[in-house]
């Protein structure tokens, strides 16, 4: 695929709003409960552990498939990281939803487990962590990103840091009302009621 079907084919599956149609399936309206947001932090706020982690596998899956797509049918002008970098372009801003989408987190790690696997699991190793001490799910996907490009960096993958820490900016930008929160100490912590 020539670099611009590759981006495309990555934003449309990126688009995927499955957070979204996962909750309205089992009767919820995902943006009347707690943020609003479409991704899997939102769906545990429902209730249903179930629904939130097939959005969390979903949004991830989507990222990951859209760096497949690109290095199995790819040839040398599409880059498999812009493909990934396109899929989380479009989570973030979905042609479905007017443009606003989730903040990221899981595109963004499947993205990195299909560029760069030490790198996802330095982001789950981290993201578990905050959360386990912090209970802060948004302080720990922020943190798990941040170290994204951090290890590809100390992985010598100097090619994939411009990508990544893209998409980094991008998800801290998203998450800039739960930075105001955290620095409030307002940020809502798992577990707690919505």
């Amino acid at each position: 695929m020539p670099l611009i079907l590759t981006i495309l084919v990555g934003y449309l599956l990126g688009s995927i709003p499955f957070g979204l149609l996962l909750a309205r399936a089992n009767g919820i309206d995902l943006r009347s409960v707690g943020s609003g947001n479409i991704g899997a932090t939102n769906v545990l706020r429902t209730g249903d552990k179930r629904l939130a982690a097939a959005t969390l596998l979903l949004d991830a899956g989507k990222g990951a498939l859209a760096v497949w797509l690109a290095m199995r049918f790819g040839d040398a002008s599409a880059i498999p990281v812009a493909a990934g970098a396109a899929a989380f372009v479009g989570h973030v801003f979905p042609v479905w939803l007017k443009f606003r989408g989730g903040k990221g987190v899981a595109t963004l790690l499947g993205v990195t487990l299909a560029v760069l696997p030490v790198a996802a699991l330095v982001f789950g190793v981290v993201w578990l962590a905050v959360a386990v001490v912090t209970r802060l799910s948004s302080l720990g996907g922020m943190l798990a990103a941040i170290a994204v490009p951090a290890t590809a960096w100390g992985a010598g993958r100097l090619d994939l840091v411009p990508w990544l820490a893209g998409m980094v900016v991008l998800l801290l930008i998203m998450h800039r009302e739960n930075i105001g929160r955290l620095r409030a100490g307002t940020e809502s912590r798992i577990g707690a009621k919505p």
